[in-house]
């Protein structure tokens, strides 16, 4: 299948690699107009253009990736929407819900899919944890922590964009988990949050605590923060990425009535004896590992988006999927410069969740990355709730 990149960035290169690495894609070229484009067209030996209509009328191209800076997510989907090319675009979907939107329904009409790029839906750890609650292994979900906590080098700022609002943590890498909880707990219906730019001083949030209300019922927080020498994110915990530092600590904590689960560790944590009357902080929890293969997300990802092409898959994350993440997170910066709660409007309808497919019971500590191609499988996407303040 010919795929051509559009975007010669970090996340560009990251796709580049996972073309490169699979034997039923072929790159076709590459569109970015910087000059620092014509050293990763060298690398990868593709073809390169400036302009990427160019790229989306070069014969043989059957989809596109777009790896751009969000503000050109939504200018360029709809671009390879006009000319009829499936596309995987990255997250944020597109700076704001209204522009999204713009991007859904022209994918709608014209009948041309799009993958929207939250790898990490993707992983099997995230799959497995979402079949730990949605089985009832943890009871009744009535708790959920998450923590995304490190420090990024001080250079990775030197970027205009990154300093700009919408090139901070919230949108750039909070989304990721604010897609995990959705993607694992369920809808989230309220959003409160309080924010801080004290610890980089640029005129972005670095810095920020939230608290969540899911439709369910259950309650979260998130502590964020990318200005701390902290071990406590899924960056640091859940080796996708060889490029970063790793620990063995945990960054999401769900607690249910009848169990409880560590991720990525997935240490699942319950009584050993499920009745009611006896359990309680006399007993003694034991904990248990659930089996997981590990494998590359995007890897998994690109034989997904190659299945959606063919026409054999629906987007595991489709555009109006991400925006429901787009809004959950915008709240975020809503909510903190507002002082007030922002509610996400319950949708006049929710189809039944799909699950994106079995994991394989293979434990996992032993088991080395396995970067093979595996289908996920398809996941109806939920409709999507405006924000409103309170």
């Amino acid at each position: 299948m010919g795929i051509g990149v559009i975007g010669a960035g970090v996340i560009g290169r990251t796709h580049l690699a996972a073309l490169a690495r699979d034997a039923g894609c072929r790159i076709v070229g590459l569109a970015d107009p910087t000059p620092a484009a014509a050293e990763v067209a060298g690398e990868f030996g593709v073809p390169l253009v400036a302009d990427h209509r160019d790229l989306l009328a070069t014969p043989g191209l059957d989809a596109v990736i777009v790896a751009t800076p969000t503000a050109l997510h939504v200018p360029i989907g709809l671009d390879a929407i006009a000319a009829g090319m499936p596309a995987l675009i990255e997250k944020p979907v597109a700076p704001t819900v209204a522009q999204a939107l713009t991007l859904a329904a022209a994918a709608e009409r014209a009948g041309v899919p799009v993958l929207v790029g939250h790898h990490r839906r993707h992983n099997p750890i995230v799959a497995a944890a979402r079949a730990a609650v949605r089985s009832g292994r943890l009871g009744r979900l009535t708790t959920v922590t998450a923590l995304w906590t490190l420090r990024k080098p001080d250079g990775y700022y030197d970027i205009a964009w990154r300093r700009e609002p919408g090139g901070g943590p919230v949108l750039t890498n909070l989304i990721h988990d604010v897609d995990v909880l959705r993607f694992v707990c369920g809808e989230i219906d309220t959003v409160q949050a309080i924010a801080s730019s004290a610890g980089r001083g640029l005129p972005i949030t670095d810095t920020a605590a939230v608290a969540l209300r899911f439709a369910s019922g259950a309650v979260g927080t998130i502590t964020l923060s990318d200005a701390v020498a902290a071990p406590w994110a899924w960056d640091l915990t859940a080796g996708e990425n060889p490029a970063f530092g790793r620990t063995d600590e945990q960054c999401y904590l769900l607690a249910g009535t009848a169990g409880s689960l560590a991720v990525p560790g997935l240490r699942w944590w319950r009584y050993p004896d499920p009745d009611a009357a006896t359990a309680g902080w006399h007993r003694t929890l034991v904990e248990e590992r659930l089996p997981v293969v590990r494998a590359d997300p995007y890897a998994r990802q690109l034989a997904h988006f190659r299945a959606v092409v063919r026409g054999e898959a629906t987007p595991l994350v489709g555009v109006r999927d991400a925006t429901a993440t787009l809004a959950a997170t915008l709240a975020v910066e809503e909510a903190a410069a507002t002082g007030r709660p922002v509610d996400l409007a319950p949708p006049a309808e929710r189809p039944a969740p799909v699950d994106p497919g079995p994991v394989d019971p293979v434990p996992v500590d032993p088991v080395p990355v396995d970067a093979g191609p595996v289908d996920p499988g398809p996941v109806d996407a939920e409709p999507v709730r405006a924000a409103r303040s309170r």
